[in-house]
């Protein structure tokens, strides 16, 4: 890690050079048979293992282009990584040989799940995965349960997929909305405590995700005791181009903190306006799920702004681990460039399915894998020292510890010059859903359909 923090970046290869010199170095090239990188988002991407020769193979779902398009990018990047370490962690020839397919959803739940059934069908594929709306994801993960193939999610956030949704199916391998608002309300309530705060807004996409952000935030602020006004409610469109009405609305509303569950382009699009507007300048601005991604810090240049309190899936700097260190570095070896925390979300699904076939063995049946998968152990970049990430059978949400920080100057992840530091980390056990919350939830969803947000945007 000493090499790659404020190292100068090498010149960046073409793709398929720098994956085939990865691949070479760590010699496993045999595991790879196809590379087709798309000039056109509707291509199709595969690489790992031969139709002949896998194993399993894995239909995956990203958006290739337009705004999301970076998250879709990294994770490739991650599944590449991942296939890597898997190789590396028994003898030679005995890891499961995977096959990866990767279409570009184009974060429209049809367009999904066309690519999905078409997976199923033709492909045959074993499992499905990927996926950053989640909007998107309930509908593949209805297509998960209706045609019996598991579903890993690497990348998108709604708690409703885990709890009320919940089938056995469906796994999760990245930090939800519920355990990221459990750290933002147990975050809000150590500064409430220090400068007694009162008024606060939030604003989140118009469809699941943001809508069930708010209301994990809400339950979790009322769980801990925590006192407040809502100023404002604001559900800006997914992929919305102009937050300036939005944030004039903010301004009016006299917050003492903001909340946002934007993300992405989104996020950087707001945040930027926010500045420019003095938004920060008069309040508080969080993001516990998505906001410290790299991209976004990238996207601050130099500034430092004050009151800007973040947090994402993944960061580069935190935790301080080895296994961390490696991960940041393999990525930048072969992307030169570092990761977004999609990438490590990908990484995460597929070393979940290699560890199981592992376990179970290669030529497990669906019922072998998901007892597998229910309680699996799963080492990961973003375990802190001395905790190890697993999957909760209850849920088939994976269990993570959160850290949430303030942006600092920090040049040695070029071209970001600010980073999170400042840390606040909150254990995976204080911010998971109790049985009691899980019952009642699944309940009410059986029993009172009209409590399920509506959403403005049909297609996320």
């Amino acid at each position: 890690m000493s090499e790659l923090i404020g190292a100068t970046l090498r010149p960046i290869e073409s793709r398929l050079t720098a994956w085939l010199r990865f691949a070479r170095g760590l010699g496993w090239l045999a595991v790879m048979t196809a590379l087709v990188w798309p000039l056109a988002s509707q291509a199709r991407i595969e690489f790992g293992a031969s139709t002949a020769a896998a194993d399993a193979t894995i239909g995956c779902m990203f958006p290739l282009a337009g705004r999301a398009a970076i998250y879709g990018r990294d994770s490739i990047a991650g599944m590449k990584l991942a296939i890597a370490d898997l190789a590396a962690e028994v003898p030679p020839g005995t890891a499961p040989t995977l096959r990866i397919l990767v279409e570009d959803d184009r974060s429209k739940a049809s367009v999904a799940t066309r690519i999905a059934e078409n997976y199923i069908n033709h492909d045959k594929v074993r499992f499905l995965c990927g996926i950053v709306s989640s909007g998107v994801a309930q509908a593949i993960s209805r297509v998960s349960r209706d045609r019996k193939v598991i579903m890993i999610g690497t990348d998108h956030a709604s708690s409703r997929l885990t709890i009320e949704d919940f089938h056995r199916y469906y796994f999760r391998v990245s930090n939800d909305t519920y355990s990221s608002m459990a750290a933002g309300a147990r975050y809000l309530a150590d500064l409430q405590r220090k400068n007694r705060w009162k008024r606060l807004a939030f604003i989140g996409p118009d469809y699941d995700y943001g809508h069930i952000s708010w209301r994990d935030l809400e339950e979790s602020l009322s769980s801990l005791g925590v006192k407040y006004e809502v100023t404002g409610q604001l559900w800006p469109r997914l992929y919305e181009p102009d937050y300036t009405a939005y944030i004039a609305q903010l301004i009016a509303a006299k917050p003492d903190v903001v909340v946002s569950a934007l993300w992405g382009g989104d996020f950087i699009a707001f945040l930027k306006q926010a500045l420019s507007a003095g938004l920060l300048e008069k309040t508080r601005l969080a993001n516990f799920d998505t906001g410290g991604n790299f991209d976004v810090l990238e996207s601050l240049g130099d500034q430092v702004p004050a009151g800007l309190v973040l947090s994402a899936r993944h960061h580069n700097n935190w935790p301080d681990t080895p296994r961390n260190h490696k991960f940041v570095s393999d990525f930048h070896h072969l992307e030169g460039r570092f990761p977004t925390y999609a990438a490590e979300g990908a990484y995460a699904g597929i070393m979940a399915i290699g560890r199981a076939l592992m376990l179970v063995g290669h030529h497990a049946n669906n019922e072998q894998l998901i007892h597998a998968l229910e309680g699996l152990q799963l080492p990961l970049p973003e375990d802190p020292a001395g905790y190890v990430s697993h999957i909760d059978p209850q849920t088939h949400q994976i269990i993570q510890a959160q850290a949430i920080g303030e942006v600092v100057p920090n040049s040695g992840f070029p071209p970001a010059k600010v980073m999170l530091g400042n840390w606040v980390v909150y254990r995976a056990e204080d911010i998971q859903p109790s049985p009691g919350l899980i019952r009642s939830r699944r309940a009410r969803a059986h029993g009172d359909v009209s409590s399920s947000p509506v959403t403005s945007n049909p297609t996320n």
